[in-house]
């Protein structure tokens, strides 16, 4: 790539001009965002929210499993997150004896608590922002974007390194606005975390993949875990000896709801938004990209389903995937529409044209010039091989007996010569991945969604981006479902029974016939493929995209800061912690449609359906319903209240996330946006992008009066 003229713009500038409609403010610098925040209606300081030196809520948030957020609402180290945030523990410590998805899971001592191999919570201790140290030593005026990337990566060792001679903790550096800003983040990992309590999934799910994204909304979505550390306060993996984690904060539980106008703020941690982009990136991806997946997740959804209402096991069974596709599925829909609706593409088109006018107005912005150009010849280029990463990941990897293969390829390759400490290790770690595989595989559905998706594959990519596979199946069979019975029929990794017959049966001789097998030729195939003709090209392409947009996001950072001054510039999301804050407040998506803030328990008995699954309400429940008996948990107007929403900017990870009163108190659990505003990741309109959250109060009314698990509640610090 040419080199590009640059100067370095300091950030800090940034933080002058704020505006409440949107943001993910990085929570060490929010003394910038202070005064607004308390003319909004906080009451307390950014202090209590982020201190270094003193105990503050940040030390009450963590990042839950890798993907969400949980906050500490006890001095015992008890942990609220969302119920599809603990979804997958619910699931892995669920049978068809014990159905907590079902029936919920409720700990009545410390010892009913249930391990969670691998889940872990991570709580920041500190950043720093070390952007000066990253970025010694690059000339951005004489040097190229390989040589600058190059200098960037040694300093970022260098200084890692340095940093975990030094401390206990976990360090990271994340770059920020897109390669022009670097923090230095140490975290503190916890590794036994423990399942506390769970409401049945027609509470915690209620509604399922039919409201999600969607407004207004009455889901339970709370599950409750429990943070576990040594004797001596360490972060440690599981032991019975060690005891409930005593944190520096915990949350106050507020029971008084929230009104139309009232203050909020989120603090979590967001994974990933790209506000940023040109409008070329926004159109592919929203009218290009999104579609495919959304047609091709439809119709597996549509395969899962039919299986599910037919069998309580397969439902069990397949209750995670469903979830996991389907959240993808609706909320790219919520995007495109959205978007579209709002005109997104035009308004991001309207700014490029805006942004190259002005770099033309002056000589220093030379590099500036011609990027919008670079960047619709770099995303045609690259449009092919984002299509076929898209169709492989929603097509040939969506056949779970091909990624299962996929587990015995180093075990394929073992000769006679391969040491028998080695041997016995890979046929132990197979072992194990066959125990996970097959407690929730149902051939029958994956035999129906390969005979689909591979058709899929073929109808609509080019034969030069298909893999060998896919044309040997339309030259050699008479048609799709002809290669899949065959495929199921000779493979060994469809079946349990044979699987471990194998395994325990193996030796070095046995390599060859392994490597022969269908299901593992077939994936090896796809992926070869991928590998030898998109892989490369898509990185190459990628590389250069980020790189055209480390320049335009320092273009449009001086822009703002000398055009639009009241424009502020808060990076994208990158799974760091951040607050967001913002006003309860209804919404009209569109004509004639106005919503209000909150929802209430009369609305999950008007959409309850015994014949629904998602709709089902359990007797006791019902029961409590009848009789008003929400004890001190009811609203003022005496009803018990659901969830609410408000305008704070939030995305995926933000799931779990508390959201706070103007005194910091806890009002409810983020978990879900509207889904008229999904679009947020790429705009943002502060009219129609909502976060929707559970009110605490409903939380609280479910562990009490639904579940009887009061010892819970006793550990609170609940404010009347």
């Amino acid at each position: 790539m040419k080199k590009i003229l640059l100067s370095l713009f300091v950030t800090t500038s940034l933080f002058l001009n704020l505006r409440a409609d949107e943001g993910m403010w990085i929570p060490m610098l929010l003394q910038n965002n202070e005064q607004e925040m308390q003319e909004m209606g906080m009451n307390i300081s950014v202090e209590d929210i982020y201190s270094i030196n003193n105990s503050s809520m940040k030390d009450a948030v963590v990042l839950f499993g890798g993907g969400c957020t949980g906050e500490i609402v006890s001095d015992k180290g008890l942990l609220f997150t969302n119920h599809h945030c603990g979804f997958d523990w619910i699931q892995y410590h669920s049978t068809v004896e014990h159905d907590y998805l079902t029936n919920g899971f409720w700990a009545m001592s410390f010892e009913e608590e249930l391990p969670c191999p691998g889940l872990t919570a991570v709580m920041l201790k500190k950043m720093e922002d070390v952007t000066a140290r990253v970025l010694e030593g690059v000339d951005e005026r004489n040097m190229s974007a390989e040589e600058r990337n190059e200098i960037v990566k040694n300093n970022i060792k260098k200084i890692k390194d340095e940093a975990e001679a030094n401390t206990d903790y976990e360090v990271e550096i994340k770059s920020f606005y897109h390669g022009n800003q670097y923090y230095m983040i140490y975290n503190e990992v916890f590794k036994d975390v423990r399942m506390v309590g769970t409401p049945p999934s027609n509470i915690g799910k209620f509604g399922g993949d039919t409201d999600n994204w969607v407004w207004p909304r009455h889901t339970g979505d709370f599950s409750i875990f429990r943070i576990y550390v040594s004797p001596d306060g360490k972060a440690v993996e599981y032991s019975e000896d060690n005891v409930p984690y005593k944190p520096n904060y915990h949350f106050p539980i507020s029971l008084k709801g929230v009104e139309e106008g009232d203050f909020t703020f989120v603090f979590g941690y967001p994974a990933r938004t790209n506000e940023y982009l040109p409008s070329v990136a926004v159109d592919q991806e929203a009218n290009v990209i999104y579609p495919v997946s959304v047609d091709l997740r439809g119709k597996i959804l549509d395969i899962y389903n039919k299986y599910q209402e037919k069998d309580p096991k397969v439902r069990i069974q397949y209750a995670s995937k469903h979830a996991g596709l389907g959240n993808g599925w609706k909320k790219w829909m919520g995007v495109t529409e959205g978007i579209n609706n709002f005109k997104g593409v035009e308004k991001k088109h309207a700014f490029d044209k805006q942004f190259t006018k002005w770099a033309y107005q002056s000589r220093a912005r030379g590099a500036y010039l011609e990027l919008i150009k670079e960047f619709e010849k770099l995303y045609a280029e690259y449009e092919p091989y984002r299509l076929a990463t898209t169709y492989l990941s929603e097509t040939a990897l969506q056949i779970e007996v091909l990624t299962f293969a996929a587990n015995f390829n180093r075990l394929s390759k073992v000769t006679k010569d391969t040491p028998q400490e080695e041997i016995d290790k890979l046929v132990a770690n197979a072992k194990e991945a066959a125990k996970v595989f097959f407690k929730d595989y149902h051939q029958p559905i994956d035999e129906e969604v390969a005979a689909m998706v591979l058709q899929e594959y073929i109808n609509n990519q080019p034969a030069d981006f298909r893999p060998e596979l896919l044309n040997t199946i339309v030259e050699k069979y008479d048609n799709v479902q002809a290669y899949v019975d065959e495929l199921f029929a000779k493979t060994m990794f469809a079946s349990e029974e044979n699987v471990n017959k194998f395994l325990d049966e193996f030796k070095p001789s046995k390599a060859k016939k392994l490597a022969k097998d269908p299901a593992l030729m077939a994936y090896n195939n796809v992926m070869d493929f991928y590998f030898d003709n998109v892989r490369n090209k898509s990185v190459e392409l990628n590389g250069q995209i980020a790189e055209l947009q480390r320049v335009f996001m320092r273009g449009q950072m001086e822009f703002h800061a000398e055009q639009n001054p009241d424009k502020m510039m808060y990076p994208d999301a990158n799974f760091t912690l951040r607050v967001t804050y913002g006003k309860v407040g209804g919404f009209s998506p569109r004509d004639a449609v106005r919503y209000k803030h909150f929802t209430t328990l009369d609305g999950i008995m008007q959409k309850e359906n015994p014949d629904i699954y998602d709709y089902v309400v359990t007797d006791r429940l019902r029961e409590l319903y009848e009789n008003k008996d929400y004890g001190r948990y009811a609203d003022k107007d005496g009803s018990m209240h659901v969830a609410f929403i408000a305008g704070n900017h939030t995305t995926g990870g933000n799931s779990g996330s508390p959201i706070l009163n103007a005194d910091g108190h806890l009002l409810g659990l983020n978990f879900d946006r509207t889904w008229e505003g999904t679009m947020s990741d790429l705009i943002y309109d502060p009219s129609i992008c909502k976060n929707i959250s559970v009110d605490v109060r409903y939380v609280l009314f479910i562990i009490d009066k639904y579940a009887g698990a009061t010892r819970l509640i006793e550990e609170m610090t609940i404010v009347e």
